[in-house]
C-alpha cells in the first residue's frame, strides 16, 4: 500500500506543486488548507507524514505542531515544516515545538522529494 502525505498549506499553487511531485513518486497525497480543524483531519486521516506550513490562516504551524506532538496517538508522525519564515529563530523553535525536518520557501523540487522520502524511510 502506498505512502500517505498530507499538506498542510494556505497557497494553492504550492498544494498543486508539491501534489504533482509526491504523486510521480507513488505517494497517496491529500491536503488541508486551514490551521484549524487540521488536527482532527490528521486524526482522521492518519497519514505516513505531514508537509505543514508554519503560516496559516486561523491557527499556526507551529500551534498545530504543538498539538501533534502532545497527542499520544500522532506524537511520532514526521512532520517536515516548511515555511516562508527562514529565520534561525524560526528554525530553532520549530525544532523544538519537534518538527522533523524544516525546509524554507523558496524549495528545490528534488531536495523536498529527497527529504519526503527519507521521511517516510525513518
Amino acid at each position: 500500500m502506498a505512502k500517505s502525505v498530507t499538506i498542510i498549506e494556505d497557497e494553492p499553487f504550492i498544494v498543486e506543486a508539491l501534489t504533482f511531485l509526491l504523486e510521480r513518486e507513488g505517494l497517496r497525497v491529500s491536503s488541508f488548507n486551514d490551521g484549524e480543524g487540521s488536527v482532527a483531519f490528521i486524526q482522521k486521516t492518519r497519514p505516513d507524514l505531514v508537509i505543514l506550513d508554519l503560516m496559516l490562516p486561523n491557527i499556526s504551524g507551529m500551534k498545530i505542531l504543538e498539538d501533534i506532538r502532545s497527542n499520544e496517538t500522532l506524537a511520532d508522525l514526521p512532520v517536515l515544516m516548511l515555511t516562508a519564515k527562514g529565520q534561525k529563530k524560526d528554525r530553532a523553535a520549530a525544532e523544538t515545538a519537534g518538527a522533523s525536518l524544516f525546509m524554507t520557501k523558496p524549495f528545490a523540487n528534488s531536495e523536498l522529494v529527497a527529504s519526503v522520502l527519507n521521511l517516510l524511510k525513518s
